[in-house]
């Protein structure tokens, strides 16, 4: 089987490299428009993948990790040629186009996993393992801090401008980014931060499959200097990497007729944690374990003990919140 990644960011750069270590893979190619890119990736990337300048590689299986707005356009061809693709866009409108691309994918015998990254993605499987143990959910609640790289940089600085999506009593509710500032503790070393609504793409991802949730709702940490300028453009260049991050997923519901509270996080530098979430995504589908052709995030399909055991075998581990 032949494997392309198509981006060498943060994100792209480490899946390529744990891409070359699944079984069944005959080779890795990697894709990136900018040159300068190629050639200082080149020299801390696996020797075994094979750099490419055609844009759209020959391949049975595709991580698209290039920046927000790119992955939809790759999504439509490779479901053309019946492909697996798995995508890390945390892009609101990207995520809803790919996930309307249902329809040919299941026509093209094609398998488009959408949203496997840090956020949305580990935030999806964390919030499948709280809800396989309530017996009815009432509210889910994520929040994320940090980025994996420039272009997560200013997909962040985007997200907490314009509306969001809230869902509130059973309906989609418009709130404005960047308001409802909430104290959200992550786990150590990152501890408690002032996050805001913003524009992410869990509610998309998660309202469909929990019948009867009340509340979901997504939120991102901020900085005052992030509420001055989120109006603005990004003032300075974002940095090549941001460090670690964190997710936290809060799901409230009952067991056994009792409210209850769950609350999972992980944390990890972003681009580590969203590389090693589409690689086990691309192991899973290949193996059968994420259903059949369509388009759909993790959530429907994915065991989440199986897939978390996959991660903490990559050194991505989670922790749980205990107790009130």
């Amino acid at each position: 089987m032949r494997a392309a990644v198509l981006g060498l960011g943060s994100v792209g750069s480490r899946a390529a490299n744990l891409l070359v270590s699944l079984p069944g893979i005959a080779e890795v190619v990697a894709y990136d428009p900018d040159p300068a890119r190629r050639s200082e990736v080149r020299t801390r990337i696996d020797p075994r993948v094979v750099f490419t300048t055609e844009r759209r590689p020959d391949a049975d299986l595709v991580i698209a990790a290039g920046p927000a707005h790119t992955q939809l356009r790759a999504a439509r061809r490779y479901v053309k040629r019946g492909a697996l693709i798995v995508t890390t866009s945390d892009d609101v409108a990207e995520n809803r186009g790919l996930l309307a691309l249902d329809r040919d994918a299941v026509r093209r015998d094609s398998r488009l996993v959408v949203g496997a990254g840090f956020s949305p993605g580990l935030t999806c499987v964390l919030a499948k393992l709280a809800i396989s143990r309530f017996d009815v959910v009432s509210e889910i609640h994520v929040a994320k801090d940090g980025t994996a790289g420039p272009a997560c940089a200013r997909q962040h600085h985007r997200a907490l401008r314009g509306l969001t999506l809230d869902w509130r009593d059973r309906d989609w509710v418009d709130r404005p980014a960047g308001s409802g500032r909430e104290l959200v503790w992550f786990p150590d070393p990152i501890g408690g931060l002032d996050c805001y609504r913003a524009r992410l793409s869990e509610p998309l991802l998660l309202v469909p499959y929990v019948p009867g949730v009340d509340r979901v709702t997504a939120r991102v940490s901020a900085t005052r200097r992030d509420r001055l300028t989120m109006g603005l453009p990004m003032l300075r260049p974002p940095h090549a990497d941001a460090g670690v991050g964190a997710v936290r997923v809060e799901v409230r519901g009952l067991i056994d007729g009792g409210h209850d509270v769950m609350v999972y996080g992980a944390t990890e530098r972003a681009g580590v944690a969203a590389a090693t979430v589409a690689v086990v995504a691309a192991e899973e589908a290949l193996g059968g374990r994420l259903g059949g052709p369509g388009s759909r995030g993790l959530v429907p399909d994915v065991d989440p003990v199986s897939y978390l055991r996959s991660l903490r075998s990559r050194g991505l581990g989670v922790a749980q919140f205990a107790g009130h």
